[in-house]
């Protein structure tokens, strides 16, 4: 474990372009579950050590503005630019001036692994301090490591090199151990290597592999710390590749919560954030989209066809039926909202009644407010209502079906909001007489 606060830092690259990607958008600013690929590394660097408030050094380049205007939700992320992307190497040396009298640990990672699990991380970080390296490369084994850069070890098991792809002769390729792109490094001990890596490839760009070469020159100790799940290494760069991450992260989730009490009736057409909680013995049916941080209770009922947008709580013993959207919402327990409703910005008390149809109108698209609506224990709403916020009903209001309610209501009592109803006999009769009447 680390003596200081002070003794842990990170950097993380996200000043590429991602042409393959086809997008006007940063590669880093592209979504699984909402969060952008920066956002889950972030993320997940703030929880390898929570107490430390981890430092994290974010180079940026391409769509530097948007990815600043994105961090700026982190108060312990700095961001530094890189103006010309002249390689991973040149990267890393924009983030030395914010490095400049530290003393530590430094964990190297990409903006586009939003699968890398910071317990992962952690584990590297402890392998590292444990054996005192200098360098530590994470590595990964595939059966087919076509296009990865190879780990070349040495016979006393330290890394000697990273030999690329193209630059790989059959014997190297032969190698199935292979460069994860994250690197632990004690800083005061290889600092200077950021001002003495070379250029001299066909790209004209310094590498952040070169230091394994440095470190041998200058007889440091190079490790490597062998991934146990090589999916956590994958980088973003495609389309296809962002599906791919999202498929994996969501079976993951799914394993988890199935693992631990839920049923998922379909996991094939269900989706669940992995920053999403469950209880036991609740049941996801088929065709559920749950987004971004929510809790749910245990003995739920969630779908078919439901939509979680994030921040929702929902507490033990509710139903959430089909056609259901729930947006930062808290919803108590016994209760339940029935198919077709909308309940967004909502305080839900327990043993509630939302009728089919009901919707939460929060949005003033003139002032660009949303306001919030409660409902307190034992309410009931008739069906096709509508909730204009910001109201507060009491205990055990009961709403008739197909109201506007735009008023505080006190507890147990009646609200009805309708015009009379009028009939208009033979109506349908006369139009059609003066329809034929005009065809002749």
């Amino acid at each position: 474990m680390f003596k200081s606060k002070t003794s842990f830092k990170a950097v993380i690259l996200a000043a590429g372009k991602g042409t393959r990607m086809k997008s006007s958008k940063p590669k880093v600013l592209h979504e699984i579950f909402s969060k952008p690929l920066v956002g889950w590394v972030v993320d997940s660097i703030n929880e390898i050590y929570p107490q430390n408030n981890t430092q994290s050094i974010v180079v940026v380049g391409h769509g530097a503005n948007d990815v600043e205007k994105y961090l700026k939700k982190y108060e312990n992320a700095t961001c530094v630019l890189q103006k010309e992307q002249l390689g991973t190497g040149h990267a890393v040396s924009m983030a030395t001036g914010e490095l400049k009298d530290f003393c530590g640990t430094v964990l190297i990672t990409c903006a586009d692994t939003p699968l890398l699990k910071s317990s992962t991380m952690r584990s590297m970080v402890e392998y590292h301090l444990e054996h005192n390296a200098d360098v530590t490369v994470m590595s990964a084994i595939f059966d087919n490591p076509f296009g990865y850069g190879r780990i070349v070890r040495s016979q006393d098991g330290g890394i000697e090199a990273i030999v690329e792809q193209k630059d790989a002769n059959d014997e190297q390729k032969a190698i199935k151990e292979v460069n994860a792109g994250v690197y632990c490094l004690k800083w005061e001990s290889v600092k200077n290597a950021f001002g003495e890596l070379k250029n001299n490839n066909s790209q004209g760009e310094y590498y952040l592999t070169d230091i394994v070469c440095w470190a041998k020159e200058k007889n440091k100790k190079a490790l490597s710390f062998v991934i146990e799940n090589p999916d956590e290494t994958l980088g973003i760069n495609s389309r296809a590749q962002l599906a791919q991450a999202t498929q994996i992260m969501k079976n993951e989730k799914l394993n988890e919560l199935m693992e631990t009490g839920v049923t998922i009736v379909d996991p094939l057409s269900t989706s669940i954030s992995p920053e999403t909680q469950i209880g036991a013995d609740t049941v996801i049916y088929p065709n559920t989209y749950i987004n971004g941080k929510n809790k749910i209770g245990s003995n739920c009922k969630i779908g078919p066809f439901s939509h979680f947008r994030g921040n929702v709580e929902v507490g033990d013993y509710s139903k959430i039926g089909n056609f259901v959207e729930l947006k930062n919402a808290k919803i108590g327990s016994h209760t339940n909202v029935s198919h077709l409703s909308y309940v967004g910005d909502a305080t839900l008390g327990s043993n509630v009644n939302i009728g089919a149809g009901t919707i939460f109108a929060n949005y003033n698209s003139i002032t660009k407010e949303k306001k919030r609506s409660t409902l307190n224990d034992g309410v009931s709403i008739g069906s096709n209502t509508v909730i204009v916020a910001p109201v507060e009903l009491g205990e055990n209001v009961f709403v008739g079906a197909g109201s506007v309610i735009t008023k505080n209501v006190g507890e147990n009592s009646l609200a009805l909001c309708r015009t009379p109803q009028k009939e208009y006999p033979d109506w349908v009769e006369k139009q059609k007489k003066l329809l034929n009447k005009g065809d002749n």
